[in-house]
This record gives C-alpha cells, sequence and structure tokens, in this order.
C-alpha cells in the first residue's frame, strides 16, 4: 500500500523540469501531486523532513546481474532488490544471463513476478537477444515485451554474429525497445583477463586490447545507422569507443551508452597485487581512456551511468586470478563513488548526475519515472550529500561483497528510498 506521503524543504533537483531549489514534494495514491515552495500537509499524512538533504526523481540502473534463476547463492532478485533500494535506487533493469537464461516469456514473468514479491526496488526483466544466448537465432522477442521485457540483450555474451544483430536492430523497431550490446570481439580479446598494456605485462598476465572493444561499437554504431535501430552500448570503457559514439550521435545514430562507476574512478593500477575485486569485462583501463570515459560522462555521449552488479560468492572471487571470474557489486556503493568522486572532483555538477542517473535512464529504456512531474510515479530518491561513510561490505545487503571499495571514505548516501509513494528503504 502507497501512503500520504510529504517531503518538506528538501533540495529538489529534477533536471526533467529543469528544477533545482528548496520544494516540498507530496506523493498521494503512488503519484506525485504536487511540487511547491510550500505544501500543507493532508490529514493523515506521512512528513519527512527532507532539509538539508536532496530530492530527486528516483534513481534508475539499466544493467544489474541478480542470478536467479540458478546461481541464488549469489544474489536473489529480492536481495538484489533491496541492495537498490539501500543504495538509493527505485528501479534496476535485471539482465539475462542467469542459468538457464531469460530467453523466454515465462522466464521473463518469473523475474517480474518476483522483483514485484520483493516489495523493494522496482525490477524491470531484460530478455535475451538470442535463444540460449547462444547468438545463433533470435529468441521470441515480441512474446517477452509481452511478458514485461523492457530491451533485450544477452549481456555476457556478445553478439558476435552481425547479420543477427542487424536482424535484432530491425525486427525490435515494431516493439519500441532498444537492443543493448557488450562489445567486445572475442577473438581480439581470447585468453585475456586484464587490460592489455604495460600492467599486464608487469603481472605476466595476458591482456584484452582495446581494439576488442573499439571493433564490436563500430560495428554496432554502424548496423544501428544501416537499420534506424535503436543500440545501447553497455559498460563503454575505452578513447576510441567514446569518440565513435560521440560521432556517431552527431550524425543522428539512435545510440545510447552507458559508463559504469568503476571505469570513472579506477584504472588498471587497481589491479596491482593480482587482486581480484579489480576483475572485471570490460577490464580496468588506462588512465586516458578514464578521462575519456569522464568526458564523454560530462558532455552526455555516455548519457547513462549504470552499475553493471555482479555478484560473485567470495569462495570464487579467492581463485588465482586467471580462473576468478569477472564483475564487481556496485548498487550499494554507486551513488557515494559518484558524490564523492565525480561530482566531488568536479566532473559533473549535481542537476547532470541527476540526468545521468534516473531522467535519462528512464529515457533510454523507456520506463516509468525520472521525473517528479506531475502525475508521474512516486518514485523518489533523497540523500544526504554530506554524509561520511566508509565503505563495509559485511553491511552490504547483497548476496555478495566482491568489489575494490572496501575501507573508501565517502562522502553522500541515501537516506531514503521511496517507491510508489511507499518507503521502502531509509537509514
Amino acid at each position: 500500500m502507497s501512503e500520504t506521503l510529504l517531503l518538506t524543504g528538501g533540495r529538489v533537483v529534477d533536471p526533467s523540469q529543469e528544477l533545482d531549489g528548496v520544494r516540498d514534494v507530496l506523493l498521494v495514491d503512488g503519484e506525485v501531486a504536487r511540487v511547491a515552495p510550500s505544501v500543507q500537509a493532508p490529514e493523515h499524512a506521512r512528513v519527512l523532513d527532507c532539509d538539508g538533504l536532496v530530492v530527486t526523481p528516483g534513481l534508475i540502473d539499466v544493467h544489474v546481474h541478480l542470478r536467479e534463476p540458478g546461481e541464488e547463492h549469489k544474489e536473489t532478485i529480492a536481495s538484489g532488490a533491496r541492495a537498490a533500494a539501500a543504495g538509493g535506487f527505485t528501479a534496476v533493469c535485471a539482465m539475462p544471463n542467469t542459468e538457464p537464461p531469460i530467453d523466454n516469456p515465462a522466464a521473463v514473468g518469473f523475474v517480474a513476478a518476483e522483483g514485484r514479491r520483493a516489495g523493494a526496488a522496482r525490477v524491470y526483466p531484460v530478455g535475451c537477444i538470442s535463444v540460449d544466448r547462444a547468438g545463433k537465432r533470435l529468441a521470441l522477442i515480441g512474446e517477452m515485451v509481452e511478458a514485461g521485457a523492457v530491451a533485450v540483450t544477452d549481456d555476457g555474451n556478445p553478439v558476435m554474429n552481425s547479420g543477427l544483430m542487424k536482424l535484432a536492430l530491425q525486427y525490435t523497431q515494431a516493439f519500441g525497445i532498444p537492443v543493448a550490446d557488450h562489445p567486445e570481439d572475442l577473438t581480439l580479446s581470447a585468453g585475456g583477463h586484464m587490460n592489455a598494456g604495460i600492467v599486464s605485462t608487469r603481472l605476466g598476465l595476458p591482456g584484452k586490447p582495446n581494439a576488442a572493444e573499439d571493433i564490436h561499437i563500430v560495428r554496432d554504431l554502424l548496423l544501428a545507422e544501416t537499420t534506424g535501430g535503436h543500440i545501447h552500448l553497455q559498460h563503454v570503457s575505452t578513447r576510441f569507443g567514446v569518440e565513435s559514439i560521440r560521432q556517431a550521435k552527431a550524425r543522428g545514430v539512435r545510440v545510447t551508452a552507458e559508463a559504469s562507476p568503476h571505469h570513472l574512478i579506477l584504472t588498471e593500477e587497481a589491479v596491482e597485487g593480482y587482486r581480484t575485486e579489480a576483475k572485471m569485462n570490460p577490464p580496468l583501463r588506462t588512465a586516458e581512456d578514464r578521462e575519456a570515459v569522464r568526458a564523454g560522462v560530462a558532455d552526455g555521449t555516455l548519457d547513462t551511468i549504470a552499475t553493471d552488479h555482479a555478484p560473485h560468492h567470495y569462495d570464487e572471487k579467492e581463485a588465482a586470478f586467471t580462473d576468478a571470474p569477472n564483475g564487481i557489486v556496485g548498487l550499494e556503493t554507486a551513488l557515494g563513488l559518484i558524490l564523492t568522486h565525480v561530482v566531488g572532483e568536479g566532473i559533473l555538477d549535481l542537476p547532470t548526475m541527476v540526468e545521468r542517473m534516473s531522467c535519462q535512464p528512464a529515457r533510454a529504456f523507456h520506463l516509468p519515472g525520472g521525473t517528479l512531474a506531475e502525475g508521474a510515479p512516486a518514485d523518489v530518491t533523497v540523500f544526504d550529500p554530506v554524509a561520511r561513510w566508509t565503505v563495509d561490505s559485511n553491511a552490504f545487503r547483497s548476496r555478495s561483497h566482491n568489489q575494490p571499495f572496501e575501507g573508501w571514505e565517502l562522502t553522500g548516501r541515501p537516506s531514503y528510498t521511496v517507491v510508489g509513494g511507499r518507503v521502502v528503504w531509509e537509514r
């Protein structure tokens, strides 16, 4: 049940309405009822004092791995939804690389139903592009959309077959959904475990060259341009990739693209000491690549910030570097990391951060939310921009703790997460 909520005295930042100032926000029956300098509290309303806090449209993460079905020891839909809410996210898009994959309408319906049952952040299923993520024939895209899929991707498996990717970009236009792709040419990255460069050479680890990502990005952009389809490029990490997307957008190609907090903050040097918690795909790149990704987020070339939340069990990450899986958890650290090391370092201002983490993700995947306009879903994130805290994975709501930020001092963290007018998490 939603409740009547009045959020008073907070700094309301809503780029969708070019709004940045102290306002009251009234939420009634699961919708935004009013945003104004002063709102009288209705009878029986719950009032949240947001003085000194920032109030924004609910944060949306379009790239998370919730591991259910098949690997519930790493994460479940319920634990992932709770971790998202604890991180200030009101909605997440669940990737389909589960066991078995989400490649049919029944599986999509299962994810949607479990997400609703969790009663935390909204969970939007993403279906596979191809049957069994095998890259050979299209999955039942129309039926999956009817069951609730908001996009398709074979994430974790790049679609190597260009003909199949072209077909997906053509076919999905009938349903108005994006095709998300993990850009990696597997023939170039095969056997690699980190960025190919000086650090990998020093550590004696086989590397993945930038070209493996760059070639795939260029191919996807050309196919999107040829078909008129909407390509969404996931976790972009290279200089050339950012520039290629920038040029494609200037040509009018229908492309959206995301950057992950770890690619905005870390470099390949985080792997020193064979730290498996810094092993991910795409790998952490050079400082020059990181600066290009930062510039891309700043100018909107990379219009979305997404965590690529990828839980793994402790034992798996404790293996030798070449045996350990890729990925880190990110839902509960993303807001603090971005506020501290992206906004705090002057790369983005606060309204642009909200645009990249709420408004644009909603637009890119055609999701409800991303705005506090009257009548919009009452999904709201409230955070304290000056609260100092230390990353402690033992306090995570996620079932997994794999991440390279343990012990980092951050500034800024969520205070309340409101979904459909109901407080689903509060500090």
